[in-house]
């Protein structure tokens, strides 16, 4: 069985801008796997750290059972996301033990470290995948698998200096928005914060406003999700799109 492995940064990073295009995978025969790197500790302005993280891993679980994934459990704090020895042989481990064919990752540029150090974490975790003299955290046995990587629009379609960033895929997610929409209402705890932080009232409904902006860049579809594939130097072959093969009915690529 194929199989398609989403990484990000905290709880609901993944259902915010990837969970519609994992869903069709899942649904294209994909086995599916989720993992958030960071556990969720600063998400609250009234809960201490251990009571925020148990409830957000209970969230999360709720989450990956919604999306039907299998999900691995996070290694860092909030902030404490960071591109350095223990965390990249952590995520490295869990990679070949998932042995993925794709790889959705966050955006290179974003608006917070933590998403642009989870990104570089998935990126250098897939590319050691058959170092057999790297030695990972526990260890894991390299693997001989191409995998293909694909970098998520950042949350806002901007850059961290306000540039815009435009897909090069757009994905047609019109069939698995409700899907999304339930995966995203688990994390009840990040709706909380973001209500009381960033005043976004309700952020499902955010979501889909984003989905929306991006399907009307796309120019194709009314609700999208979009992609830019990372060089394939590494990773596997210079033709090599399964995210378009597998989902051949619902994609545009902007190059047509």
């Amino acid at each position: 069985m194929k199989t398609a492995f989403a990484i990000a940064a905290h709880p609901d990073d993944i259902e915010l801008m990837m969970a519609g295009t994992l869903l069709l995978l899942g649904k294209a025969g994909y086995e599916l796997h989720i993992m958030n790197v960071a556990n969720g500790s600063c998400g609250s302005l009234t809960e201490d750290v251990e009571t925020i993280k148990a409830r957000r891993w209970e969230e999360s679980q709720e989450a990956a059972r919604a999306l039907g994934a299998i999900i691995h459990p996070p290694i860092a704090n909030d902030i404490e996301v960071f591109y350095q020895d223990d965390q990249i042989r952590q995520i490295a481990a869990v990679m070949r033990a998932v042995a993925p064919d794709i790889v959705l990752a966050q955006s290179p540029e974003d608006y917070m470290e933590d998403h642009m150090n989870a990104c570089r974490l998935a990126v250098t975790g897939a590319f050691v995948r058959g170092m057999p003299n790297y030695i990972t955290s526990p260890p894991v046995e390299a693997i001989e698998k191409d995998v293909t990587v694909y970098h998520a629009l950042p949350w806002g379609l901007q850059g961290p200096l306000g540039e815009p960033i435009r897909a090069k895929q757009y994905i047609n997610i019109a069939s698995t928005l409700e899907q999304k929409r339930t995966a995203l209402a688990c994390h009840k705890s990040q709706k909380e914060w973001l209500d009381e932080t960033q005043g976004l009232d309700s952020y499902l409904d955010t979501m889909e406003d984003m989905s929306r902006q991006v399907g009307a860049a796309s120019g194709h579809f009314e609700i999208a999700e979009g992609w830019r594939k990372h060089l394939h130097l590494g990773f596997c072959a210079p033709t090599a799109d399964p995210l378009a093969e597998a989902l051949s009915d619902f994609i545009y690529n902007e190059t047509e």
